[in-house]
């Protein structure tokens, strides 16, 4: 979209990254409140811990998902 984000979260579910809910679109949150998928990880760079959304508690992640590319700043 071009608009700033402060952090990336990914769904464990099926995938996509959105920005938190610090960053003015929210998209992580979105794509949970569309989907039902409740767990995303910190995901620039990976930080190894998970949220869900339902229970609103950060959760264990038995594994880290990797970057593919780097992730272009917007300050």
């Amino acid at each position: 979209m071009g608009s700033r984000w402060v952090h990336l979260r990914l769904c464990r579910s099926c995938g996509p990254v959105g920005c938190c809910d610090d960053s003015p679109h929210r998209h992580a949150r979105a794509h949970f409140q569309a989907s039902g998928h409740p767990i995303i990880e910190g995901y620039d760079p990976p930080e190894g811990w998970g949220w869900c959304f339902v229970d609103k508690v950060v959760v264990e992640l038995p594994d880290q998902t990797p970057q593919r590319h780097p992730i272009p700043r917007y300050v």
